[in-house]
């Protein structure tokens, strides 16, 4: 009976979200049952609440129906929230971003907590570390990507597809491979960094979703995705196209900034978003001589974190060089990867990279059966064009080589 009973933000039957918990009918015909909302402030509750009523008084014999509802723990919440997350991977349109690639979109409530910091900074060393990193300024008003990377040019193209720019990043770690930036940008696209775009919110969403679909973005590691500040079209968009994308929510200790960063995580949980972690910047400043100032408040990133279910990934401290290396287009993270904010990003990287994102390796063997089934199908694709079959003439054998997978 309560099968037929939808979550309306989950598109799925109640049941099998887990949230119907206890059906009692008592001697008089009263229909008691709990149903386990995802959180206790549902905004649709009433409308749950209605439809379970509504099929259950249809019940023969039922005199009437009482619902109680509580509220799912973290770790209850999980397994509705990943249905909700594959039913909508399996609806998204499609993309240039290769299957492979973790998306993080780095988020935030407001505007000046320093998030295009964290953002290029991550990307840095990440790159720094051996990877392909692609950033994309998704911050179409406020575009400030190209200067803080010191990245500038026409973005290019061929056979219809914008290339991005590319910067090759050398490894801080000795005897490492390079990495690589490849950075996309409003920026890009203007006259000159003072050019306003005076665009309606339609018009901003539909070029986040063109720089997803018209970018050759190529091999990736990592995609990093610079959102506005806020939670509107661009925001909605990025969900529907990349639903696998995890979000990075970056505060100051400030309780006002933590207070507006929440709705940055309630957005990604109505979005079927996994919130990756949190970020405080602008964390305390240390003097010379080695006494600590906290200029902005204290633990905002630590009580976002515990309200959001999410893990404090850093906490970066406040630091000149920070601000000085984005206005120059020199990151912190690789001009002065020593200095403590430096480091900070850096341990954010590698805790990314090893522990809560780390890169899709094609080492598996179905991984390798995969790639080299690929690469038969291209080299037969191109004997077809060229009137010729693999093996047509020769001794060997024409069948696909699938290597020592």
């Amino acid at each position: 009976m309560l099968e037929a009973v939808i979550d309306p933000e989950l598109h799925s039957s109640i049941v099998d979200l887990g949230m119907v918990r206890d059906v009692a009918v008592d001697e008089d015909g009263l229909v008691s049952v709990e149903i386990a909302l995802t959180i206790a402030s549902c905004p649709l509750r009433s409308q749950i609440e209605g439809d379970v009523e509504s099929r259950l008084r249809g019940l023969p014999g039922a005199t009437g129906v009482e619902i109680r509802t509580t509220a799912m723990t973290a770790p209850e919440r999980d397994s509705p929230m990943a249905k909700a997350r594959k039913q909508a991977g399996a609806r998204a349109p499609e993309t240039e971003i290769p299957l492979t690639p973790r998306i993080l979109a780095v988020a935030t409530g407001k505007g000046g907590v320093g998030k295009s910091s964290v953002t290029v900074n991550l990307a840095a060393a990440l790159a720094a570390r051996g990877h392909v990193v692609g950033v994309l300024d998704a911050d179409i008003w406020g575009f400030s990507v190209p200067r803080m990377l010191g990245v500038s040019g026409r973005l290019g193209g061929t056979d219809g597809k914008i290339h991005p720019n590319e910067v090759e990043v050398p490894s801080v770690r000795p005897g490492g491979p390079d990495g690589t930036l490849k950075v996309v940008s409003m920026g890009f696209l203007v006259e000159d960094e003072g050019t306003a775009l005076m665009w309606r919110v339609l018009v901003l969403a539909k070029a986040v979703e063109q720089f997803l679909t018209d970018v050759r973005w190529g091999d990736l590691d990592y995609l990093l995705v610079d959102m506005p500040p806020g939670t509107g079209d661009i925001q909605m968009a990025l969900s529907r196209l990349l639903p696998r994308a995890e979000l990075l929510v970056v505060t100051t200790p400030a309780l006002a900034a933590q207070k507006v960063a929440v709705r940055v995580a309630d957005m990604a949980r109505r979005s079927y978003l996994k919130v990756a972690g949190v970020v405080e910047n602008m964390s305390a400043f240390t003097c010379d001589h080695g006494q600590s100032y906290p200029l902005f408040g204290s633990g905002g990133g630590a009580a976002l974190a515990a309200e959001v279910g999410a893990p404090l990934l850093a906490e970066i401290p406040l630091e000149p060089g920070v601000a000085a290396g984005g206005d120059t287009g020199s990151p912190l993270a690789l001009a002065e990867p020593q200095s403590p904010a430096g480091q900070a990003f850096h341990l954010l990287a590698h805790r990314l990279a090893t522990e809560i994102m780390p890169p899709v390796e094609m080492a598996g063997c179905t991984a390798r059966i995969f790639a080299a089934a690929n690469a038969n199908l291209a080299a037969l694709d191109a004997a077809k064009a060229g009137g010729r079959l693999p093996g047509s003439g020769d001794a060997g054998d024409s069948r696909p080589n699938l290597g020592d997978a």
